[in-house]
């Protein structure tokens, strides 16, 4: 019975493996079912208990080798679910945990269903590090119904009062954006660490609430670099840039805590949108001093950028020169080139583009996109064109609404409007936008080709007919040419359609 039993457990294993496709069946697994054979022979109740768990036992060593392996999951599993004996041979807790940790968590809230549905199972209890394994992979999917049940299950489960399942209760509900929930839960905590702190801090920075983020800061006792980045980045994302270098200084000098390199490339944007060249030297020279630009190339590719936009290109270039080659990556030369685009430095963008190529690497979209912009504001209209025929033909990269706009941006600063208002018509439709028509519009203007812009602002206006800037900007160019008429009309039109009018 025991021996047939045996031989089910790799025939039904064989069959549902196969339904799998590109999964075979791994000579380890069906070892360890070898192993376990005993044709012919009938065991006595021990020692077919003491074989079953040995063949757990088997399992979960399987499972502890390749955690990361869904063919070995889906293998396991698949065999203790054939085998009819899911409940005693499954080792569930270990299953769970190597969804949840893959590629493919979402099998992981999938098993947990399948337990809850199971009779077989119904007196085993998860245990906390599988609640948290769980929650954390309903944080992954955003799904925060899931998460609530789970909840609830802990409270019926007695962890309540249970440190890490309670403080990963608050980080579920924070990431999901559920923060009343999440400060329900912290305030009903017995017990909270830094981490319990660090999760609620920064689920209300997360969702662009960092007052209340910068409140639970000053109340929390022993703060830690998390927390302060937490806040840190809350402020830097809402483009309050003040309060963001403030914390920033306060935490270097009044609590004494060192910055991550995460806090570092949290605080740099900050840095950028102030446009202070000589702070970003200062936060430079403190990179340079605690080691993190030989660490972290992406520090580096953030000094290279932030100086570019804080208007001095020159030490954006010394950075990136000063990088070894072997260090730089996609990021690095996409950053130099960029900086030149803003600068009107064509040329060094086109140069530095073609040593990103010659050294092997690939450019993507976004290192598209800033060789377009550098070719625009640099004027070079040939090389634009060749880079955007590029993209598809050599690089196999469709071009999406950003590039066209770019495009038509390069054409009509040269005054090629017939050729820009082509592309404009040539955009596919489910990505066409206002903005690249808005950006033909003013191009009109700025060459006072009258006809061209009275059809792009019918087809702007066909989109969208509530935009008072658009009537004002052809009114304008109406009036810009003597049709004083004309342009009177258009405002009243404005007027007519209750478009609001904007301050030009």
């Amino acid at each position: 019975m025991w021996s047939a039993r045996l031989v089910m457990i790799r025939l039904g294993a064989s069959h549902v493996l196969c339904r799998f496709p590109g999964l075979s069946p791994l000579a380890t697994t069906f070892s360890i079912l070898r192993s376990h054979s005993y044709s012919g022979t009938h065991l006595a109740h021990s020692s077919r208990e003491g074989s079953l768990r040995t063949l757990q036992k088997s399992l979960l060593s399987l499972l502890q080798r390749y955690p990361l392996s869904r063919r070995v999951a889906l293998q396991v599993h698949c065999l203790s679910v054939t085998s009819g004996w899911f409940s005693s041979l499954c080792p569930f807790e270990s299953l769970i945990r190597c969804y949840s940790e893959g590629r493919f968590p979402r099998e992981a809230l999938l098993l947990f269903k399948q337990l809850q549905c199971s009779s077989a199972v119904t007196g085993r209890s998860l245990d906390s590090f599988t609640l948290t394994f769980l929650l954390n992979t309903c944080v992954v999917l955003g799904s925060d119904v899931t998460g609530a049940e789970l909840h609830s299950l802990s409270m019926k489960s007695g962890f309540e009062s249970h440190l890490y399942v309670q403080t990963a209760v608050v980080y579920m509900y924070g990431s999901c954006g559920r923060l009343r929930d999440a400060h329900r839960v912290f305030d009903e905590m017995p017990e909270r660490n830094s981490i319990s702190w660090n999760v609620l801090i920064s689920g209300f920075a997360k969702w662009d609430q960092p007052v209340v983020a910068h409140i639970l800061l000053e109340k929390m006792v022993a703060r830690t670099v998390v927390s302060w980045t937490a806040v840190i980045d809350g402020y830097t994302r809402m483009n309050r840039v003040d309060e963001a270098f403030g914390l920033f200084r306060r935490m270097v000098a009044d609590d004494a805590i060192l910055p991550s390199e995460v806090t570092i490339l949290t605080i740099i944007p900050a840095v950028s949108s102030l446009g202070d060249v000589n702070i970003c030297q200062s936060v430079h020279c403190y990179v340079e001093k605690r080691g993190f630009n030989a660490s972290d190339i992406r520090v580096l590719n953030s000094i290279i950028d932030s100086y570019a936009k804080c208007g001095c290109a020159n030490s954006a270039w010394m950075v990136f020169f000063e990088t070894p080659a072997e260090r730089r990556n996609l990021v690095t030369w996409t950053s130099i080139i960029s900086a030149f685009a803003m600068h009107g430095m064509g040329k060094e963008a086109l140069e530095n583009f073609n040593r990103m190529e010659n050294s092997g690497l690939q450019p993507n979209r976004v290192t598209f996109l800033s060789i377009l912009s550098a070719c625009s504001h640099g004027g070079l209209v040939k090389e634009g064109l060749m880079f955007f025929e590029k993209m598809d033909a050599h690089y196999k990269i469709e071009p999406d609404i950003k590039h066209y706009g770019s495009l038509i941006d390069l054409l009509g600063r040269a005054g090629r409007l017939e050729e820009a208002e082509n592309v404009a018509l040539e955009v596919p439709c489910d990505i066409s936008n206002d903005v690249i028509w808005r950006t033909l519009l003013g191009a009109c203007s700025f060459h006072g080709d009258v006809k061209r812009a009275e059809r792009v602002t019918t087809k702007i206006l066909e989109r969208e007919k509530g935009y008072g800037g658009d009537y004002v900007l052809m009114s304008n160019i109406m009036a810009g040419v003597g049709r004083y008429g004309d342009a009177k009309k258009l405002r009243e039109l404005m007027d007519q359609r209750y478009a609001s009018k904007m301050c030009i």
